[in-house]
Order: structure tokens, then C-alpha cells, then sequence
């Protein structure tokens, strides 16, 4: 039986050691990645980013998680559509667009990858890569060297509801039961595999229900409520960095876009269906809980919006101004390269 997660009134952010600071910290990422998402869109349209993928709508479900994560001793395993977690982790803007653009700086790949396939040794970002759901593996991998090492880490991997139709997704959840890794699991359940719905995915209503075939907890939150996501995930990361090994937690959002640039999501939800879903946007949600704690107004929401808007707008220009990769640069890093010896290659 997976748990759900219930929201909760008055201070919740006291009870959960989070601090006014640390909320208007999580509110200007959700802000950020949303305003970098609307560029990028831009981008795209003006021909200068050839394909994006959008996060618009998981904002409050990536921040909160992400948010439960020490940074330096953890590790985040993200997917494609996880602008917010990265930005949590440390990205910054600049780095999302140096890889829209593809520039030699990209922290992610050097602009050898498509946008969005994020990564940063430095920030403790594992890369991934297109196929779906092969992040999985590679993240019950690294949580089982965690383990084996004795170190103090947890990983922390995400991935779409598509993901859990896939192999993968079966081995490394059953790896990660079998020897009860230090490991949580973050399914953004947005109701579509690109255009197939839940009901063709699985036959049950929860991707959390999941759980307890491989033997351990799977918990349902509401994902546009950032606190909850925040709670559910401190909860599970805690649990598995104290050996009590992995957690599945199904958030509950909706993406506002299309899968990528490259679809057209017209053919399969109507606008009635998107209109509905943005009702429930987790930026508006999260503003409207701060003003109820008297750290945000009105004024001072149009303040964050335009001091971040011209930050992305200046990270946007700087990037497209950075140097391109270097053609000889094109084959680094895909086959071996002997090690120096006495100044020899």
C-alpha cells in the first residue's frame, strides 16, 4: 500500500527546519527555471535554439525534492526535463544556456550532447543520456558504490511516468530492493509518456503502488505543492542515508507545454485539459503560501520576476556571445587516450 502525503496547515516550514530565507530561496529557483524555460522557448522559435524540452509545471516538484539534498556529499541522477533540480544542485543560468546553444563552456558535455542532458562532476550531477530511463541503473550503481565505500551518500534519481514502462526502470529498482541502496526514486507522474496516456502505461492508479514488489515504501504527494514534495522527499533521503534503504515517491504534476519543441501536444490533451492544470501552476501555489506568511506581496513578487528576467536575459546573450567547441575537439573523450609518460603521449 503506497502512502500518501497530505498537505498540512499553519507553519509548515517551521516544523520541517526550513527557515523564511530557505523559502524565498526556493521560490527565486522555481522563478528562475520557469523564466529560463520562456527563453528557451523563445530561443527555439527565433531559430537560435534548435530543440528544448520544457519544465514549465514541475517547478514545485523538482525544487522541493532537490531541496533535501546535501550538497558536495550527495547525488543527483536527473532526466531530461529536470531544468529545476540542476539549478537546485548549482547550475545557473548561463549553464543551461551555454547547452542550448551547444558551446565549447557547456558544463554538461563541452556541446558535444543535446540540451538537457545535464551533467556536472563538480555540482554532483550524474549525465545522462537519451534513451529513456537508463539513468536508473546508473543510479542504483552509484548508490551501491556508495554502499560498498561505506560513504555517508545518497542518490537521488527522477524520471517521468513513461520511465516505469521501461527494463531499466524494473532492474534498477529491483537492484536497489535486493540490497536496500542508499537511493530515492522521484517519478514525475504528468500523466503522459509524450503522448500516451497513464491508462495505457499500467493497469494500477499509482506508479508508487509499484513499491512494494521490490520491497520497500512507495509514497504518493501532491507535486505542485512544494512543502509536501520537500517533507516526503527529507523523509526518504534521511531514511536511506540511515540504511534504510529506498523509497519510491510518485509526485503528482502536469507539464504546460509540449513534450519538447519537436511536439505537438495537441494531438492528444485538449487545451480545456491544459488550461485546468495551470489552475494549479506550484508558482502561483507557493507565492500565495508565502504572502499567507508575510514574506511575499504583490510588488514584491513583480520585483523577483523582473530581477531575475533580465539576469536570464543577460546569462542568455553571454552564452550565445561564448566560443564555440573547437572542431578538433570532436572526438575528446570517445575512445581511451593513453596516459602521459615522461612527457610522451
Amino acid at each position: 500500500m503506497a502512502t500518501r502525503v497530505r498537505e498540512q496547515t499553519g507553519s509548515r516550514h517551521e516544523s520541517l527546519g526550513l527557515s523564511g530565507d530557505d523559502l524565498l530561496a526556493m521560490y527565486r529557483t522555481m522563478v528562475m527555471a520557469r523564466l529560463c524555460d520562456e527563453a528557451q522557448f523563445r530561443l527555439n522559435r527565433q531559430g537560435k535554439a534548435p530543440f528544448v524540452v520544457p519544465v514549465s509545471g514541475h517547478e514545485g516538484c523538482q525544487v522541493g525534492t532537490a531541496w533535501a539534498y546535501q550538497k558536495g556529499k550527495d547525488l543527483f541522477v536527473p532526466y531530461y526535463r529536470d531544468m529545476a533540480v540542476c539549478l537546485t544542485a548549482g547550475l545557473t543560468a548561463r549553464d543551461v544556456f551555454l547547452g542550448v546553444f551547444g558551446k565549447r563552456d557547456d558544463p554538461s558535455s563541452g556541446g558535444r550532447q543535446m540540451p538537457a542532458h545535464w551533467s556536472s562532476r563538480a555540482l554532483g550531477i550524474m549525465t545522462g543520456s537519451s534513451p529513456i530511463a537508463t539513468q536508473v541503473p546508473h543510479a542504483a550503481g552509484a548508490a551501491y558504490a556508495f554502499q560498498y565505500r561505506g560513504e555517508d551518500g545518497v542518490v537521488g534519481c527522477w524520471f517521468g511516468d513513461g520511465a516505469t514502462s521501461e527494463g531499466d526502470w524494473h532492474e534498477g529498482l529491483n537492484f536497489a530492493g535486493i540490497h536496500k541502496l542508499p537511493v530515492v526514486w522521484y517519478c514525475e507522474n504528468n500523466k503522459y509518456a509524450i503522448s500516451v496516456p497513464l491508462s495505457k502505461q499500467m493497469a494500477v492508479k499509482n506508479v508508487a503502488e509499484r513499491a512494494s514488489a521490490y520491497g520497500f515504501e512507495g509514497v504518493i504527494v501532491e507535486g505542485n505543492d512544494v512543502l509536501a514534495c520537500y517533507e516526503a522527499s527529507r523523509r526518504a533521503v534521511d531514511k536511506a542515508r540511515n540504511g534504510g534503504g529506498p523509497t519510491l515517491v510518485e509526485l503528482k504534476t502536469y507539464r504546460f507545454h509540449p513534450h519538447t519543441s519537436d511536439d505537438d501536444d495537441r494531438t492528444y490533451r485538449s487545451r480545456e485539459e491544459v488550461e485546468e492544470a495551470k489552475r494549479n501552476d506550484s508558482l502561483i501555489l507557493f507565492a500565495d503560501e508565502l504572502k499567507r506568511l508575510g514574506l511575499l506581496d504583490d510588488e514584491r513578487i513583480e520585483r523577483i520576476r523582473t530581477e531575475l528576467k533580465a539576469e536570464v536575459d543577460a546569462e542568455v546573450e553571454a552564452a550565445w556571445n561564448a566560443p564555440d567547441p573547437p572542431p578538433e575537439s570532436g572526438l575528446l573523450h570517445v575512445f581511451a587516450e593513453p596516459a602521459e609518460r615522461g612527457g610522451e603521449q
